[in-house]
């Protein structure tokens, strides 16, 4: 009984320091360490790649080099957040060579951005510099969440593209179910120009309530779950950084905004095959690279019956499905991700890949 006291009494102490500690906003946690080169830039868009130094990660042993694309309204800081839980490090002790396309943050500048000068010009001109780079024929491209669905846009709208295999992580589809989020725009009929900001593109915080509105009482919960832990330093940190980043999205250009309402969710272009870039039309079918596609069966931001049917709709002979036990940030952050999804989602791209010798050419099998 007197342990039972003190522990609670040590506790509490630590939930009053950890806290003020919150509230004042000191030792947030490093977010985005990894060290990674700038090595190519078009507008606020950004080709970043990681170094893979020999001592600390054990060099670049698979190819061809690993191509991530990041949705278009959240930081790219969740596939890095922090040291030792990060998607990135995973990859590059895995003996991945890693780039990532960063959209950066969209201005007035972009207001007029469509879905087509994302999967037609920065995507391949990354892809371009990625090979030029790398001095390989090709890439394995793989993207997470809205980025997953400009990856599939991409791959549909090139079918010879230089891909090696094709990976998205939670990646709707299916924008029925995409929940209050897709309602006032689908069913609703709100016209997204109700919603631009002065510069046109949707405001950071319209995003933010529209996620929120997803799960309506999970804020409540996570503030019980929070005063639960609060003791836990180590639990704080990383209740900071992924909070933070779940709260921290970036502006929708304003043009993708308006092209995302009309194809992608009144019409629910991905499911019945009512897709256009840059006036062609596109089919997932057309996909035929080996591909697979990710999905959380606790996903509140995409919800599983969004993801469902992809692995349906895409065409490509060699193709799978991984449905695991976790959350939105939870396939990629967190121990679970570090132990179970991660790991499985590394196995899927190194049998799909080369093992390189020495000198940096490929070995045959």
């Amino acid at each position: 009984m007197l342990d039972r006291v003190r522990r609670d009494v040590e506790r509490n102490a630590l939930r009053a320091r950890n806290g003020i500690k919150l509230v004042a906003g000191v030792d947030r946690p490093g977010v985005g360490q990894t060290p990674k080169d700038v090595v190519w830039q078009r507008g606020r868009t950004q080709l970043w790649h990681y170094r893979n130094d020999p001592e600390t990660h054990g060099g670049v042993r698979y190819g061809p080099p690993l191509l991530l694309v990041f949705s278009l309204v959240s930081r790219s800081y969740i596939l890095d957040l922090t040291p030792g839980n990060s998607f990135v490090e995973q990859l590059l002790d895995a003996g991945f060579d890693v780039y990532m396309l960063d959209w950066g943050e969209p201005d007035e500048r972009d207001a007029e951005n469509r879905l087509e000068d994302y999967v037609d010009d920065y995507i391949p001109a990354g892809i371009d510099r990625v090979l030029e780079l790398s001095g390989a024929d090709e890439v394995t491209l793989f993207g997470y969440c809205f980025g997953g669905d400009l990856a599939l846009l991409y791959a549909a709208h090139h079918p010879d593209a230089p891909l090696r295999s094709l990976t998205v992580l939670a990646t709707p589809v299916d924008f029925r179910h995409m929940g209050p989020l897709a309602d006032i725009f689908a069913v609703g009929g709100m016209d997204v120009g109700s919603v631009l900001g002065a510069d046109g593109n949707v405001p950071p915080s319209v995003v933010v309530q529209g996620f929120r509105a997803l799960t309506p009482t999970a804020e409540v919960t996570r503030y019980v779950t929070l005063w639960e832990r609060l003791w836990n330093d180590e639990y704080v940190a990383s209740y900071q950084a992924m909070t933070g980043w779940s709260d921290d999205h970036v502006p929708f250009p304003g043009a993708a905004a308006r092209e995302t309402a009309e194809m992608l969710v009144r019409k629910n272009g991905m499911v019945t095959d009512q897709l256009t870039v840059g006036g062609d039309p596109v089919h997932l079918g057309d996909i035929r690279v080996p591909f697979l596609t990710v999905r959380a069966n606790r996903d509140h931001i995409v919800p599983p019956d969004a993801t469902a049917p992809l692995i349906d709709l895409v065409g490509s002979p060699d193709k799978h499905e991984l449905c695991l036990d976790a959350g939105h940030m939870g396939l990629v952050v967190g121990r679970t991700a570090a132990k179970t999804t991660v790991p499985t989602i590394i196995d899927f791209i190194r049998r799909r890949s080369d093992e390189l010798a020495a000198d940096g050419s490929a070995e045959e099998a």
